[in-house]
């Protein structure tokens, strides 16, 4: 099969030697790869949704092999107490952040968004500072915080509840003013109303962008953490105003999903990052291999968090390749 790579050239497709799960148990995973030394920094939720944990390798196999380190806990009462979920972590002009979504013990499910900062060169110190929460234009279940930079400026998607609450959640996006607060205008890109984003909830959650072949893409998950966990895509031109809502088209049909004869169940909540050859591009994803939950889809902690290559097709679009198994 030839393939054409992130920087356009087009070569036979060379399978990588990742050794899935790449990390057992972590829900939301996403990785930051250093651009000099090529090494990775893994983070996603925990399974007690209780801490933020990091753990570092220069090879994606090696990540499960890893000593985490616990680099905050959460608070005994009021906001930050409940549900950490979804941490990520960005370099932003020599400091390190992590957005993550939590609630309010009391309130397990007012969601909201906030962020960590560190200023020293190892993410691995204890020199983690909070920074409070990350408001958008809605007081609203929010979570899921992305940040991308294009074209010299940065941005933040994110989901969230609508204020009339006709959805569980949409992603919505805005322009940073700095690496923690956002300004307006803060618009819609997209919301759950096909049938597969609605399936147990209404949502449009988890995005993740990369930017490739003159567009900027978005992946996103829809619908109940269960089976019916589904991947879509969102994609605008890459010279669009991304803060124009027509300029995002979206997938009428899921992209990546559900596959039981590969024992893949409710694949969802990805990412990107480049390979440790420096130019294949790999998505980062989380998945159970059976069914029948252990419980509820959040007290099941048998999401963990897997590695493929993601290939391109002729017209620079990201082929997701639903029946391969990995």
């Amino acid at each position: 099969m030839i393939a054409v790579t992130s920087s356009g050239m087009a070569v036979e497709n060379q399978p990588l030697n990742i050794d899935n799960p790449i990390v057992l148990q972590r829900a939301d995973p996403w990785i930051y790869r250093d651009p000099a030394s090529g090494c990775y920094q893994f983070i996603g939720s925990s399974p007690g949704f209780d801490q933020i944990e990091i753990r570092s390798s220069c090879r994606i196999n090696d990540l499960k092999l890893a000593e985490p380190t616990v680099i905050w806990k959460k608070k005994d009462a009021g906001p930050m107490s409940a549900n950490i979920w979804a941490p990520e972590l960005h370099r932003i002009d020599d400091v390190w952040y992590v957005y993550f979504a939590a609630g309010d013990v009391e309130k397990p499910f007012s969601i909201r968004m906030y962020a960590l900062s560190n200023p020293d060169a190892d993410p691995a110190t204890d020199n983690w500072q909070e920074e409070g929460q990350v408001t958008s234009h809605l007081d609203s279940f929010a979570l899921d915080a992305t940040r991308f930079e294009h074209r010299g400026k940065a941005y933040m998607v994110w989901a969230q509840q609508d204020k009339a609450a006709s959805y569980n959640s949409a992603l919505w996006i805005a322009e940073m003013d700095s690496p923690t607060s956002i300004k307006e205008p803060v618009v819609a890109i997209a919301e759950p109303t096909l049938d597969w984003e609605t399936r147990g909830y209404k949502v449009n959650e988890g995005a993740a962008v990369i930017i490739r072949h003159g567009r900027v893409f978005m992946t996103y998950s829809a619908s109940a953490t269960d089976h019916r966990y589904t991947m879509g895509l969102l994609w605008a031109d890459e010279d669009a105003d991304l803060l124009d809502p027509t300029s995002w088209n979206k997938s009428p049909q899921p992209v990546f999903s559900t596959n039981e004869r590969l024992d893949r169940y409710g694949p969802g909540h990805n990412s990107f990052v480049l390979a440790e050859d420096g130019r294949t591009d790999l998505m980062i994803y989380h998945s159970r291999d059976y069914l029948e939950l252990k419980g509820s889809p959040l007290t099941d902690p048998n999401r963990h968090a897997r590695a493929r290559v993601l290939h391109w097709d002729a017209n620079g679009f990201p082929v997701f390749e639903q029946e391969r198994g990995d």
